[in-house]
């Protein structure tokens, strides 16, 4: 029988504070609470001892291509090739390790991943190995080999081509120090106290390397890039109206052009809705450009006399 009672709830003018003060809380403790929420006191504790050592010896955690580019940045929530994310393996230390690589082993209980290793997606679905099985089909500890009886794989080896043109298995995951990280001449950002931020330094850290326009991508566009032509490869809107931006451009055909010609462009980009522009403000603003162009054509009209030329019925005067 279906419970037709309904419930009210009523939510105190606080309401939306205590939600946020959760997500800081969880942002900072991230799985170091074991799924128990710390008393306030075990939670100003932590804060005081555990924080400014992470702020201290933070890792950050990337997938290099070999041309030095960090074509995914790992945070909280990006999984490792043992299916487990990165928030769950080990990634506060009281002293930074001095041998390297750094591992990251994972605290899940069970599980035997040694560190953390990063494995790209194919859209939503793990990619294969070159023996056809999936990622999640191989043991999670090197050489990754196939638990599915599959006698000729030596370990998990993809063709899976990346973004950066360069396939998977030429990549690495890099786990560095600050230091390390500033030699090599990418950015940092700033001391946070969230938990497993790994690479992330900004929304920028979300896009793929070669989308990234800071020195962890491909870097800022030199000048022949930004001022090429209007290619195929283009903002639809900027293909659309190539053809308008040439000609008030000069189009390179005479490096300037005429004041009529700056007119008839000027009126045909009036045309479009600016950017930040409502439609109300549009239709208004285009509302008073015709009342101005049919005032201009009154005051024209009235401003012009035509010549007036004797008819040839009329007789001349004596």
């Amino acid at each position: 029988m279906a419970d037709d009672r309904q419930y009210h709830l009523k939510l105190g003018g606080n309401a939306a504070a205590h939600v946020d003060a959760y997500f800081e809380y969880r942002k900072i403790v991230g799985e170091d609470d074991d799924g128990k929420l710390f008393t306030p006191e075990e939670y100003e504790h932590y804060k005081k001892t555990v924080v400014p050592k992470r702020m201290k010896n933070r890792l950050f955690v990337s997938w290099t291509s070999p041309n030095g580019m960090d074509c995914k940045l790992i945070g909280p929530e990006t999984p490792c090739f043992c299916t487990h994310r990165y928030k769950q393996h080990k990634t506060d230390f009281d002293v930074l390790p001095e041998e390297r690589p750094i591992l990251l082993p994972c605290r899940v209980k069970g599980c035997r991943c040694r560190s953390y290793h990063y494995v790209p997606l194919n859209g939503s679905q793990p990619i294969r190995c070159q023996c056809k099985h999936f990622a999640d089909d191989h043991s999670e500890t090197q050489p990754y080999k196939c638990k599915k009886g599959c006698g000729k794989c030596v370990g998990f080896k993809s063709s899976f081509t990346c973004s950066c043109t360069q396939p998977t298995y030429v990549h690495e995951t890099l786990v560095e120090t600050k230091e390390e990280r500033e030699a090599r001449g990418h950015p940092v950002g700033y001391d946070v106290p969230y938990a497993a931020m790994g690479g992330l330094t900004g929304f920028s850290s979300l896009a793929d390397g070669y989308m990234r326009l800071d020195d962890s991508g491909m870097g800022v566009p030199d000048d022949e890039f930004l001022n090429r032509p209007i290619g195929a490869d283009d903002h639809p809107f900027l293909r659309m109206h190539a053809s308008t931006l040439n000609q008030l451009e000069g189009g390179g055909r005479r490096g300037q052009i005429t004041s009529g010609e700056v007119d008839q462009l000027s009126d045909q980009m009036s045309h479009l809705k600016r950017p930040g522009e409502t439609d109300m403000d549009f239709y208004e603003r285009r509302y008073q450009e015709r009342q101005k162009a049919e005032k201009a054509r009154a005051r024209g009209a009235i401003g012009y006399k035509p010549a007036v030329k004797p008819s040839k019925r009329t007789a001349p005067r004596k």
